[in-house]
């Protein structure tokens, strides 16, 4: 069989190589997958240059998320059938309650072995059923990017209420899914771009207002303008230091900024914290979820219908192509390998 690897090169982190190898074979309570699609997030990027906190130096199969279908069972497994339709979660280990910095010790596609490969086996308590209604492609985008959206919005503190304001940072995965997840929750959805094109894209998905933030780049005070000088209850915060302070100056008090991601980089960010001091607002770092919040997400989307978007498809031989197309922050929605 094929799988791709991450492996140290001189001169830079990590060089994508397609590698044959022997067909595994699960051993006792685990199980053998077949990934028929797998699907980038930001953190693939960072682990391919050697920045992910849960990655390594040693050579990896990349990508967290991934679907299947189910081949072959090892001693003990009970809770699995051959032929099954699954998805593996992205904390291999990561099955309820609190979370716990063992965790990233079992984190796919960076500290351990990830998905894109024709044949992944893994532990049996660490996949759940794909969602009947979606395709392997659009399974293979619930494992991270909607996970993430659906811990921030409705497991972590409170649930989203019916009738709240939600501001979403970009157009990228975990902001999509965020937008869908809202808007099925009876929420008001403002989302953030560069591109009218993209912004016109949100609004056909749901978005009540948007904000093109190249010709308003103090997107914070449009955000209060929007909503009357109240401020939003939730923001999903995806860019980090550069960011930061106009989330915080955009969220209502007694809300809650989501930091999820850091696509402006890793400095500190100069941003006063008195500012949710004095909103009495709370500031929670999200990353994915565990496998029970994974069962509950899935049980929601197909309760509404929910269907990823998809931003483009590249076949297994052109894997390298997906990593830049994501890289070029071209992208709405997700972009999959189909394997």
């Amino acid at each position: 069989m094929q799988r791709y690897l991450l492996e140290p090169r001189s001169g830079g982190p990590f060089d994508l190589l397609l590698r044959e190898v022997e067909e595994p074979a699960p051993g006792p309570g685990e199980v053998a997958v077949k990934i028929h699609a797998a699907s980038l997030n930001y953190r693939d990027l960072l682990v391919r240059a050697g920045k992910s906190a849960s990655g390594g130096f040693d050579p990896v199969v990349p990508l967290s998320d991934g679907a299947g279908e189910v081949v072959a069972l090892g001693e003990g497994v009970v809770d699995w059938q051959t032929g099954d339709r699954v998805a593996l979660t992205f904390f291999r280990d990561w099955l309820s309650g609190p979370f716990e910095t063992s965790f990233h010790a079992a984190a796919r596609g960076g500290s351990s072995d990830g998905v894109l490969s024709q044949t992944v086996i893994a532990p049996a308590h660490s996949l759940v059923a794909a969602p009947a209604a979606m395709s392997f492609t659009e399974a293979a985008t619930l494992p991270c990017a909607a996970l993430t959206a659906w811990h921030a919005l409705m497991e972590r503190g409170r649930p989203l209420e019916r009738g709240e304001t939600v501001l979403c940072l970009g157009t990228g995965g975990v902001s999509i899914f965020a937008l869908q997840i809202a808007k099925a929750a009876g929420a008001r959805v403002i989302v953030t771009s560069r591109s009218q094109e993209k912004l016109a894209r949100a609004r056909e998905l749901g978005a009540d207002e948007t904000i093109d933030y190249l010709q308003t780049p103090e997107w914070d005070g449009e955000t209060m303008r929007i909503t009357a000088k109240r401020g939003v209850d939730r923001v999903i915060e995806v860019g980090g230091p550069g960011t930061i302070e106009r989330s915080m100056n955009s969220v209502a008090a007694g809300g809650i900024v989501s930091l999820i991601g850091v696509l402006t980089g890793f400095d500190p960010p100069k941003a006063s914290l008195f500012t949710l001091v004095k909103k009495n607002a709370d500031l929670q770092g999200i990353y994915v979820g565990n496998r029970e919040m994974f069962v509950r997400m899935n049980a929601f989307l197909e309760l509404h219908a929910i269907r990823p978007v998809i931003d483009r498809i590249f076949p297994f031989s052109e894997a390298s192509e997906a990593y830049r197309h994501l890289e070029g922050a071209g992208h709405l929605g997700k972009v999959v390998v189909q394997v």
